[in-house]
């Protein structure tokens, strides 16, 4: 053992703590922390524009792998700092030194406190930043991670003003990763939607592609984007009011659908986890939706509210709110959740208010609504006495009945280790319930494809066998009733065939929990199991490759030869100690834990990839989709 003593404390300096713990600054190195370096530069730029200061945001993806970020705002400060550097050396090399610290610099920001501009430079190879402001342009070069490659200098004059920064992402930090374009331009187009005034110019200079964003109408523009594939009731009613300097920006719409769509900003930067401000949204459009339907006589005496679901069904809304640095408090470092205890009031009086109006205006619209609502209430409460029948009575027999022969159960009764494999087939169920650990996994083998839940209603699921049989496994209810905190399961872990059947009945599942048991993938207990896609035999050893491009490298200069290779198509193929070994064991697996990074991405995609209509899917397939008629799969 080493010595351990005073000397073996170690100070890590300036930057160096960044490139030594990066994920401690930007959360991870694989692909989302790479993309996170460019939303703190972007966002730099954002906060310039949210205060009043240029219209436009360029970006160029290079072809050696860096970006550039540019904007027309104030540009970078050139002047010399009190610590006796360049103000851009201090910006892009000093943690925590920004202008969002100084009060009046910013009304509102939405930056990451200072730390956001250092930290890119640190996980960088080399960064350049060219600055045009006080009539001169500037330029500074940093190298290896934030070391002054060029201190800043004069190179022109020029009367536009604005900052450019192009970076190379230090690729032996961030291994096997790219920037998207597709990635970075949906997270613009959001920003474009926020921020009416804002034009992003996107270029994708390797493939000779550009994309722009402007939208005049905002946020209406927005839910109208979210709700393309979808049958509006009506059209997008905003909502806009101030009150204690909290600025409140709110579209909504509903639709026919059975699925509420909130997206909550702060700032211009997603609130993900939600927070005060969502609460005071909800909270003011179940009041004023009850108080309209009991003074037009809709609910009578005798019946019961609306429940806040019955309200949010079929409704899409976003919500976009300014507030003043000296009051913004959000929970924890990432800022998904707005923590404001004033934003709570202040949101639900302006909804309230507004939405009042528009009811009393627009009372063919208000009576669409309000019975949709009506049918949701009966839904709801026919769905809860369903579920109570089913923990007691006849319809619990029922469901046992439906569960025999179907459902190989685990011996514990423990909810909180026991796991559900949904698998394809009885082929596949039975190797799986050879290879299961019987104490804590059952096996749940489904028929077929179940049915296309985008398409359907939940009483249309209902009539499923198969969704029928997953409902009552999980045992947690469904739809608006859906409650984890009751489900019999830690882990449900879809398990299907690495074939074109495999991947469809994985979307179809997938679709399933999105639309009705969304909980399961917001608290992180649905998975998706990843079986080897080859097994390679070299003599007494065996390896199993889990992609294409794994098996390629490891064979690559091989023999032929020298080793047998084993290309599984079906789950139904392996045995049961293989399939034990790759796929079932905790101890030995890979296991995707599924989850939903971006609600408005995530409900166009199930909209465009599930719904109805085809011309969007094709596009979208076209798009994204390299077709080849080559096998790669060569021995």
């Amino acid at each position: 053992m080493t010595k351990y003593d005073a000397n073996s404390i170690k100070i890590l300096e300036g930057l160096e703590a960044v490139r030594k713990r990066p994920g401690m600054y930007i959360g991870s190195t694989d692909k989302r922390g790479l993309h996170h370096l460019a939303w703190e530069i972007i966002d730099n730029c954002m906060d310039e524009i949210i205060n009043g200061y240029g219209d436009t945001i360029k970006i160029r993806l290079n072809g050696d792998g860096s970006i550039t970020i540019a904007d027309n705002g104030r540009g970078v400060p050139i002047g010399k700092h009190p610590s006796g550097k360049s103000a851009p050396e201090v910006i892009y090399t000093v943690l925590h030194a920004g202008g969002k610290f100084e009060e009046g610099n910013y009304k509102v920001s939405g930056g990451l406190h200072g730390v956001g501009a250092s930290v890119v430079n640190a996980l960088s190879s080399w960064m350049d930043v060219t600055i045009y402001t006080d009539g001169l342009i500037s330029n500074i070069r940093f190298k290896n991670g934030g070391e002054v490659a060029s201190p800043l200098k004069k190179i022109g004059e020029s009367k536009k003003t604005g900052t450019c920064v192009t970076f190379m992402p230090d690729y032996e930090i961030f291994k096997n990763c790219q920037f998207s374009f597709s990635t970075i331009c949906e997270r613009m187009q959001e920003s474009a939607f926020l921020l009416k005034r804002l034009t992003v110019e996107l270029e994708n200079a390797p493939e000779n592609k550009k994309v722009s964003y402007h939208y005049d109408n905002g946020l209406i523009s927005f839910v109208e984007y979210i709700n393309e594939e979808m049958t509006p009731l009506h059209s997008v009613v905003p909502i806009h009011g101030i009150k204690n300097d909290i600025e409140v920006d709110i579209a909504l719409q509903y639709t026919d659908s059975y699925n509420e769509n909130i997206l909550s900003f702060v700032n211009d930067v997603k609130t993900t986890d939600g927070g005060t401000h969502e609460v005071g949204f909800k909270t003011g459009i179940t009041k004023i939706f009850n108080d309209y339907a009991r003074n037009n006589g809709i609910l009578k005496s005798k019946d019961t509210n609306f429940d806040g679901s019955d309200v949010r069904e079929g409704l899409t809304a976003v919500i976009n709110l300014k507030i003043p640095e000296k009051i913004l408090q959000f929970e924890g470092q990432t800022k998904g959740k707005l923590g404001t205890p004033e934003a709570r009031s202040v949101v639900e009086t302006i909804v309230y208010d507004a939405l009042k109006f528009y009811l009393e205006e627009n009372r063919k619209d208000a009576m669409t609504i309000v019975e949709k609502m009506g049918k949701s209430k009966f839904a709801r409460e026919a769905a809860r006495k369903a579920r109570e029948e089913a923990r007691n009575g006849k319809s619990k027999k029922d469901a046992a009945k439906s569960l025999s022969g179907k459902l190989t159960p685990p011996q514990a009764r423990n909810p909180k280790i026991n796991e559900l494999f949904i698998v394809e087939g009885n082929s596949a169920g039975g190797t799986a319930k050879k290879s299961r650990d019987r104490k804590f996994q059952g096996v749940l083998p489904l028929r077929g494809k179940i049915l296309n839940t985008e398409k359907a209603s939940l009483a249309d699921a209902f009539k499923n066998e198969e969704i029928n049989t997953m409902i009552h496994c999980i045992g947690a209810g469904v739809g608006a009733e859906f409650d984890v905190n009751d489900i019999n399961y830690d882990k449900v872990i879809i398990m299907t065939d690495a074939d074109d059947d495999g991947a469809h009945i994985q979307c179809l599942l997938l679709t399933f929990f999105y639309r009705f048991m969304r909980p399961l993938i917001e608290e992180g207990h649905l998975y998706i199991a990843m079986p080897p896609l080859f097994k390679v035999e070299e003599g007494k050893k065996i390896t199993y490759f889990y992609t294409n491009e794994e098996f390629k490298e490891y064979t690559k200069d091989k023999d032929n030869s020298n080793y047998r290779v084993q290309r599984y198509k079906g789950l139904g193929e392996m045995n049961p100690e293989p399939l034990r070994v790759t796929t079932m064991a905790p101890e030995t697996r890979n296991l995707i834990r599924v989850n939903i990074t971006d609600a408005a991405m995530a409900e166009k995609r199930v909209s465009v990839l599930m719904g109805d209509s085809v011309e969007p899917r094709k596009e979208w397939i076209n798009e994204n989709v390299d077709f080849s008629l080559e096998d790669d799969f060569k021995i």
